[in-house]
């Protein structure tokens, strides 16, 4: 009977020079949720059928043009009441379009085919800041359309500029995605080289504040246009990152194991001290390797011993539980 041998998927995570921008953020520069509530129409019997209050809105919609009508009046299949969703980016200005996603909140079987009449969408300040309408593009990945969902492109229209003066400001926050002190520290180091003198600081792990040097001021778009394109190394924690239900292992290039044993099952696994001096190996049953070796060697080597994913992730979190590997493991 032939032994039938599954591979997990091994990458290792090299860490390399990144923009700023592409690890970190300007304090205030982000995007913002916007929600309303609108009714489609025009829809081939596929709306709601008992929803009151898909009626009374359509209802109100008719009154405010000028003909009165009951709930009861309005009440038909070719409406559907949705939520609609969409982000305003940042530094939006007054007349630029938004695409926004339409959700059905009734009964209604799907949305193809109808129109979303003119809504407000509002911030969570419960400010108007865009207003929707358009056709609806249900949304499928072409083998099967999702009817209660859809999508209206360029559907809405920004009402308001969103008020953001960067270019006289004194002072910018920088935060990293990911909080480190070795790379905040890098970043302050790499900022103040670039501009030839003292004016980064990092505060903590994930802030970096910035003095505007006098050369940049009322120029803090050429400032940040500076800045954001400097390559910083960012620095990681040690971590292995497992999938139990597809078998992947993602592991980072500093995870090191030191000196164990493992008994698992017919495999053997010895991982001894640096003073041993003995070299990596693998017959039919066993592997050896130096201690300080990394979960890539130990990985590829189980996986040639015919250790299938799912012995293999239970033998990390046997090694991670003996103190041995050093590093974070996640299980997603």
């Amino acid at each position: 009977m032939k032994k039938i041998i599954i591979l997990s998927f091994l990458i290792s995570i090299t860490a390399e020079a990144a923009r700023l921008k592409d690890i970190a953020s300007l304090r205030g520069v982000r995007e913002n949720q916007l929600i309303g509530y609108g009714l489609v129409i025009g829809l081939k019997g596929t709306g709601d059928t008992q929803t009151d209050y898909t009626n009374k809105s359509f209802g109100r919609f008719i009154e405010k043009l000028g003909v009165k009508i009951t709930p009861e009046q309005a009440a038909g299949k070719n409406v559907a009441a949705v939520i609609i969703t969409t982000k305003l980016p940042p530094f939006a200005k007054a007349g630029n379009p938004l695409d926004v996603t339409v959700s059905s909140i009734g009964d209604a079987t799907s949305l193809a085919g109808g129109i979303l009449i003119q809504s407000p969408l509002r911030a969570g300040n419960d400010q108007i800041y865009a207003v929707a309408q358009g056709s609806v593009s249900v949304l499928g990945d072409g083998k099967e359309l999702h009817g209660t969902v859809g999508r209206v492109s360029g559907g809405a229209t920004i009402e308001r500029d969103i008020e953001a003066n960067f270019s006289s400001r004194k002072m910018y926050r920088l935060t990293l995605h990911n909080p480190d002190f070795t790379t905040a520290a890098r970043t302050v180091l790499t900022i103040n080289k670039e501009l030839g003198g003292t004016y980064a600081s990092a505060q903590d792990a994930g802030t970096v504040d910035i003095v505007t040097p006098a050369a940049y001021e009322t120029r803090g778009v050429e400032l940040l246009a500076t800045i954001e394109s400097i390559e910083i190394n960012p620095d990681q924690k040690a971590r292995v990152v497992i999938n139990e239900k597809t078998g992947t292992i993602i592991i980072g290039e500093k995870v090191r194991i030191s000196k164990v044993g493992i008994s698992h099952g017919n495999i053997s696994l010895k991982i001894l001290d640096e003073k041993s001096k003995k070299e990596t190996a693998v017959d039919d049953k066993t592997a050896i390797f130096n201690g300080g070796t990394n979960v890539g060697d130990l990985v590829q080597a189980l996986n040639k011993l015919g250790v299938p994913p799912k012995d293999l992730i239970s033998i990390l979190h046997s090694i991670k539980a003996a103190g041995a590997l050093h590093g974070e493991l996640e299980t997603m």
